[in-house]
C-alpha cells in the first residue's frame, strides 16, 4: 500500500508517535501508520485520515487520544509460557534464590511484566511462582504488576478468558491444572492465579518509573519481552535507564534475545545462565552518592501547613474515619491545638526549629535513596530518624508508610498514612495508598471511599499535570491506575458471586 498523505505530514506524525508512545515507524512502515490513523479517525471524531493526522499534530495528546492510538498501533501477539527456556531458567535458578532472599529480609518479591499485552506472560509468571511456593511449602509472598498502554488488552487480561490459540506450545498440564473450560470454547484462568496479578495502564514512553503508586519501585525482576523491538533506539535507551532505577540492586531485566544490545542497556551486566542471556543490575549507588533516583511522595523541601484533622477538605468523604481501624488514631505527632510555629518564643527557638527541619529533610532524602535501592531496613531507620528530628514532616511519614507496605506490614503502613493525612490532608497519593491497602485486606467499601477521595482531589488537576514529586506521574496516570484497580476488583467480586451461585 502506498501512502496517500503528504510525506512531511506522515514524517511528523511518526516523530510524534515515537516521542509520546515510544513506538517507532520508519519510512518503510509509514503505510501501516497511515492505516492505523485512518482506523482511529472516527474514534477521534475526525472526518478523514488527513484531518485526524493534522489535529494530532496541532494539540497535546490527551489520555483518551493515546488510548485510542494504542488500540490501533500496538500488537497483541503472545501466548502462555512463551520462550519456555527462559522461564525454565527463572524457575530453576533465579526465582528460588530471590524467594529465599526476600524471606530473609522479610519483604515481598516484586515482579513487573511491562508490556503485558492480554495477560499471558504475567499469568505464566504467577503459575511459576505458585508452583515454587507450593514446592517449598511457603506461603505466597509476591506481587506481580502487569502494565500495558493498550486499554483493550488490559480489559481482556483482567477477564482472564483465552482461546485455544493462546496455549500453542504450552504443556497440556498447565491448561488442565490452571484453567477451567467454558462452554463457549474459552478457557478461564483459575481465580487464585488471577488475583495474584494487578493490571494497570502504563505508557513506557512516560518517565513514571520507580514510583510506589504505580508499583514500579524496588522491583526484583522486570519482564519486557518482545516489546522494545517496536520502539526507537533512543526510546529503548531511556526505558533501559528507567528500568535500572526501578530495580533493586542485583535485580534482573528480562528481554527477548532479539532485543539484547550492549548499546541499549549499558547500565546492566549481561549474565548467561544455562545458556540464556539475562541482564542484571550490578551498580550500587552509595546513599550519599549522585545516583539519579525517583521516589513517590511529597517534597520535604516545601513549607507545609499544619491542618486540624477535624476539618478535612469538604470534598473528601470521611477520610478521617478509621479504616476499620478502630485504633488508627494519628500518633507520635504534635497536638493540633495550635501551630508549633506560634509557640516559638526566641530567636534560638526559630534557629533550632530550622536546624531540625533541615536535618529531617536530609535524613528523608537518605531514606528515599535506600528505599529506591531496595535496602528497606536502612530506609526504615532513616525515616524514623527523620521523624524524630521533625514530627511535622509528612514526607517522612508517607515514605515510611510505603516501605511498611512493601514489607507487607499493613497496620504499620496505615498508621503512617493516617499521620501523613493528619499533616497534609490534600496528599492524593496517601489517599490512594490507603485505598490500595484496604483492598488487599478485602475491605472493598472502605477502599472505594479512599479511592473516591483521591479522585476528588485529582479533579483539581488537569490530566497532564504532574503530581508533586511523583517522579513524573500525572493526574491522568493515577486516575487510570485507580480505574484499572476498580475494574479488577469488580471482576473478582463477580467471580465470587458466580461461584457462590453455582455452589448453591
Amino acid at each position: 500500500m502506498q501512502i496517500t498523505l503528504p510525506y512531511v505530514l506522515v514524517s511528523q506524525l511518526s516523530d510524534l508517535i515515537a516521542m509520546k508512545m515510544g513506538l517507532y515507524y520508519p519510512q518503510k512502515r509509514w503505510a501501516d501508520l497511515e492505516r492505523a490513523i485512518a482506523a482511529a479517525a472516527p474514534e477521534l471524531d475526525m472526518p478523514d485520515t488527513e484531518t485526524a493526522a493534522r489535529y494530532l499534530l496541532s494539540t497535546s495528546l490527551t489520555r483518551r487520544q493515546i488510548d485510542i492510538l494504542a488500540c490501533r498501533l500496538t500488537v497483541g501477539e503472545t501466548y502462555f509460557f512463551r520462550e519456555q527456556k527462559c522461564l525454565d531458567v527463572l524457575e530453576q535458578s533465579i526465582l528460588p534464590e530471590l524467594i529465599r532472599k526476600c524471606k530473609e529480609n522479610n519483604r515481598q518479591l516484586r515482579i513487573w511484566s511491562a508490556g503485558c499485552c492480554t495477560g499471558e506472560e504475567p499469568y505464566s509468571i504467577a503459575i511459576l511462582l505458585d508452583r515454587l511456593y507450593k514446592k517449598h511449602e511457603e506461603e505466597w509472598n509476591a506481587t506481580i504488576l502487569a502494565t500495558d498502554i493498550n486499554p483493550v488488552f488490559l480489559d481482556r487480561a483482567a477477564e482472564g478468558l483465552y482461546r485455544e490459540w493462546a496455549f500453542r506450545g504450552t504443556p497440556a498440564w498447565i491448561k488442565e491444572r490452571y484453567f477451567k473450560r467454558k462452554k463457549n470454547g474459552l478457557f478461564e484462568i483459575v481465580p487464585h492465579i488471577r488475583k495474584r496479578v494487578t493490571f494497570s495502564n502504563l505508557n513506557l514512553a512516560e518517565d513514571v518509573y520507580a514510583s510506589q503508586a504505580t508499583g514500579t519501585r524496588a522491583v526484583d525482576v522486570i519482564f519486557c519481552r518482545n516489546v522494545l523491538m517496536y520502539f526507537s533506539s533512543q526510546a529503548v535507551k531511556r526505558i533501559g535507564q528507567a528500568f535500572h532505577r526501578s530495580l533493586v540492586d542485583h535485580g534482573w531485566l528480562i528481554v527477548s534475545p532479539v532485543e539484547m544490545s550492549s548499546d541499549s542497556f549499558p547500565q546492566f551486566r549481561l549474565r548467561t545462565v544455562s545458556g540464556t542471556g539475562l541482564y542484571q543490575k550490578i551498580d550500587s549507588h552509595d546513599v550519599h552518592g549522585n545516583g539519579n533516583y525517583f521516589s513517590l511522595g511529597p517534597s520535604s523541601n516545601a513549607l507545609y501547613k499544619v491542618t486540624s484533622a477535624s476539618a478535612p477538605p469538604s470534598s473528601l468523604q470521611g477520610w478521617e474515619t478509621p479504616l476499620s481501624l478502630e485504633s488508627m488514631e494519628p500518633h507520635n505527632i504534635l497536638p493540633v491545638a495550635s501551630s508549633p510555629f506560634t509557640q516559638l518564643t526566641s530567636v534560638q527557638d526559630v534557629a533550632n526549629q530550622s536546624a531540625n527541619q533541615e536535618r529531617s529533610n536530609t535524613l528523608y532524602h537518605e531514606a528515599r535513596r535506600y528505599a529506591d535501592r531496595g535496602d528497606l531496613t536502612r530506609a526504615v531507620k532513616k525515616c524514623e530518624e527523620a521523624i524524630a528530628a521533625n514530627k511535622l514532616n509528612p514526607a517522612a511519614y508517607y515514605l515510611l508508610a510505603t516501605i511498611h507496605q512493601e514489607l507487607g506490614q499493613a497496620q504499620e503502613a496505615m498508621r503512617c498514612l493516617m499521620n501523613t493525612l493528619y499533616l497534609d490532608p490534600d496528599l492524593v497519593l496517601a489517599h490512594f495508598a490507603l485505598g490500595s491497602l484496604c483492598l488487599t485486606q478485602g475491605k472493598s467499601q472502605e477502599a472505594e471511599r479512599h479511592f473516591d477521595n483521591a479522585l476528588s482531589l485529582l479533579n483539581g488537576y488537569s490530566s497532564n499535570d504532574i503530581l508533586p514529586d511523583s517522579g513524573g506521574l500525572t493526574a491522568g496516570n493515577l486516575t487510570h491506575f485507580i480505574t484499572s484497580i476498580r475494574i479488577c476488583d469488580s471482576l473478582n467480586h463477580r467471580e465470587i458471586k458466580s461461584r457462590a451461585s453455582h455452589d448453591n
